[in-house]
Order: C-alpha cells, then sequence, then structure tokens
C-alpha cells in the first residue's frame, strides 16, 4: 500500500532536529526523502545519544529516529560539481528542506530564487532560528533561543521562582509542525497550479504562536504572563494532585465535570453549596483555596493513581502522571503503534516513537531503518539525476559524493 505522499521527491539538506523531523515526517507518509550531507561533516546528530552498540559499530538513536526512512546522499555542495548534481535533482524534485542560517544557500549559489528557476514547482521549505526577514534573521538560534525570545521560557516554571525551559526541545519541535503544514500547503497550491514557492518558518515565531492566551492577555488587559507551576492561570480545577503512589491530572471544573465528580467520590451534597455551585465560583482563586482544593485533596488521600482512574478516569478528566517508562510499556501505546521496533542487524532493535497521524487509507510506514551516510548515493543518482554509472564513478573519484 503506496502512502499518501507516494510520489513527492523530498530533498533533505537539514541537520539536527527541525528540518530533519519534518523531512522524516513527509517520509513516514510515502514521500521519497533523500538525506543530502556534506561528505566531511555530516549532520552532527549521528553523535548524539543513545547509542545501540555491537563491537566498534553503533548507531545514533537520536539520528534514527529523526531519519527513519530516508535515502541517504552524501554531497559537496562546496563544490561546483556537486551543486550541479543537487541542481540537477532539484529538476525532479517536488520539496526542498533546509534549516541552515538565512543566507548560507545563497553564499553557495543555491538560494530558492535561483532553484526555483530550475523548478518552478518546487516549495523550498526554509526553517531557522528567527526567520529569513527583519533584523534578528542571521542571529544563530538553538531550541532554547526560541524559548527566550518567544516568550515561553518566562512563562514556565513555579511563581516566585526563576522561570525554567520546557523539559524538550520545543522550539525546534513547534517549527518542525509549521514546516510541515506549510509544505503541504504550498505542495498543493503547486499541484494544482504548477506554481511553487518558499516556506519561511521561523522558530521564535513557531514559540510565540503556541503560547496559547499569552497575547491577548496582554494585548486586551495588559496582563504579562507569569509563570503558574502546575495549575492553570485561571481554570480550577485543574492541576496536579498528590495521591498514595504519586500524582494524577483532575481536570472537572465545568458545572458538568464537576457535579459528576462530586457523586462519583461519594460528596453529592457539594455540588449544592452556594459558594462553590457554579464554574465561576470555583475560579475565584480564594475560594478555590480555602473550599475546593481541600475537599479534592480528600478525595485522593489513599488511593493509588491506578484506583482513582478505574473509578473516575472513564467519566471525567482524570489521568495518572506517568513517566516514560509506563508510557512505552503501557498496552495502549502498543495499541495505538506509537512505539516502534526496527532491527538494525548486530546492533540490536532500535525502539522509538511511531507517528501520531492516523490514516485511514494511506497508513504511515514509521517502523524504517535510518539511512547510513551515502548509503544510497547509486540508487538516488541514476533513478533521480538520471546518471550513468560512469558519472557516478566519476564524481566517486572527484570526492563530489
Amino acid at each position: 500500500m503506496t502512502g499518501a505522499l507516494d510520489g513527492v521527491v523530498v530533498l533533505d539538506l537539514s541537520r539536527v532536529l527541525a528540518g530533519p523531523y519534518a523531512a522524516q515526517i513527509m517520509a513516514d507518509l510515502g514521500a521519497t526523502v533523500i538525506k543530502i550531507e556534506n561528505p566531511r561533516d555530516p549532520d552532527v546528530a549521528r553523535g548524539f545519544p543513545p547509542y545501540l552498540r555491537a563491537g566498534d559499530a553503533e548507531v545514533s538513536g537520536y539520528y534514527a529516529q529523526y531519519n527513519r526512512g530516508k535515502l541517504g546522499l552524501a554531497l559537496d555542495l562546496a563544490s561546483e560539481p556537486g551543486r550541479e548534481v543537487l541542481t540537477d535533482l532539484i529538476r525532479r524534485a517536488d520539496v526542498l528542506v533546509e534549516n541552515f542560517r538565512p543566507g548560507t544557500m545563497d553564499k553557495l549559489g543555491l538560494a530558492y530564487e535561483t532553484l526555483a528557476a530550475v523548478n518552478p514547482r518546487l516549495v523550498y521549505t526554509a526553517i531557522s532560528g528567527y526567520g529569513r526577514t527583519g533584523a534578528r534573521s542571521r542571529r544563530p538560534a538553538f531550541d532554547n533561543t526560541a524559548q527566550a525570545a518567544g516568550g515561553l521560557w518566562s512563562m514556565n516554571g513555579y511563581p516566585d521562582q526563576p522561570p525554567v525551559r520546557v523539559g524538550v526541545t520545543i522550539g525546534d519541535l513547534s517549527a518542525t509542525m509549521f514546516g510541515v503544514i506549510g509544505t503541504l500547503a504550498a505542495l498543493r497550491h503547486a499541484e494544482r497550479t504548477g506554481q511553487g514557492q518558499l516556506v519561511d518558518v521561523a522558530q521564535v515565531d513557531s514559540i510565540l504562536a503556541m503560547t496559547e492566551t499569552a497575547v491577548v492577555d496582554y494585548t486586551v488587559d495588559g496582563k504579562v504572563a507569569r509563570p503558574a507551576g502546575n495549575k492553570h492561570s485561571w481554570v480550577r480545577p485543574y492541576e496536579l494532585f498528590p495521591c498514595a503512589d504519586g500524582q494524577v491530572f483532575f481536570g472537572g471544573y465545568t458545572d458538568k465535570l464537576w457535579r459528576v465528580s462530586c457523586e462519583l467520590f461519594g460528596s453529592p451534597e457539594v455540588a449544592d453549596d452556594p459558594e462553590i455551585d457554579t464554574m465561576r465560583k470555583r475560579f475565584d482563586e480564594e475560594v478555590y483555596e480555602r473550599r475546593v482544593k481541600p475537599l479534592i485533596l480528600g478525595w485522593f488521600a489513599g488511593r493509588t493513581r491506578a484506583e482513582l482512574e478505574e473509578l473516575a478516569g472513564d467519566v471525567v478528566p482524570l489521568t495518572a502522571v506517568k513517566n516514560i517508562g509506563e508510557v512505552v510499556d503501557d498496552p495502549e501505546t502498543a495499541a495505538r503503534g506509537m512505539v516502534v521496533d526496527v532491527a538494525y542487524g548486530a546492533l540490536g532493535t532500535l525502539r522509538m516513537f511511531g507517528q501520531p497521524v492516523k490514516l485511514s487509507v494511506t497508513p504511515a510506514t514509521p517502523a524504517r531503518r535510518a539511512n547510513e551516510l551515502n548509503e544510497h548515493a547509486d540508487a538516488v543518482l541514476t533513478a533521480v539525476a538520471g546518471y550513468s554509472d560512469e558519472r557516478i564513478a566519476a564524481l566517486r573519484e572527484a570526492g563530489v559524493v
């Protein structure tokens, strides 16, 4: 069965996370993705832990998770012959993904305008820290740059303590998602009209777009978002609560959910208490801390996470807070195909996350091995660029490939 993006050819020139992950999602969905790396300076993520090892051989689990299902080609873009090879690949490609600092591709003579002249229907997706326009566009950036400059870092953590970064690389990951959305939208347009375009995605922009109500809280009420710990800024109850063997999230804040919760936990009379009988009353912080929260703490005390989920999890938003090992080993995770196993020969089996996008007719294929450096050079240059064996041999001899 072919994937939804079957027939789409993607050239992935990106490194580390935001770009590679965007291209990996397209590979999962059926695109032919060609990972193009510098033969003398390949993707640094190949050296990131954790590693599958056997003797002197190893593979990075990090690299494998974000580059699965791609074809590998090493190409020296600093050389004129290398740029000629890329140009020939561009003629047959639908999408190019890169996450260099803006201006890098221009210096190589591979600017969007140049490549668009070769292939007018090309979708050129550029992911960077600050985007391709503005006074900050040339600044170097990492995930933490986006969390800091996009406002998210200042909002995360506990009140009256220094702010805390989000514990995953959300700057990269958010840019990945917006990059894929933009690419697919541009691809749809290109397929319909023959006109490609530049997709410009910035990590900082992506972070700002994920700050929920912080922007309108400021523009409407002048309120600057601050760290709130595990609490929502105004929805109550909607936070973490302790129980006998850990913590659970409980979010029974609407009138309907609150009434059901009172009944489930043996306090039906509380639902009609005139001080806390409406959602708006329970949102009041003083009332919540004095009346509502102590009641919930009493409900949960002495009960385990499993007992609480068994009692109420199918009726109200009540969920055990699990560590990643518990999530990976959860049968429901397996049932959703969200942990996939890939064999790496003598190195063993790599277990990694699957593809969250479930398509009923053209399902994704995430359980695939990542490419070795330059592993598929002959196949790519023959099938996509149309090169002869003699020309490929000459490129190898010259160190271009």
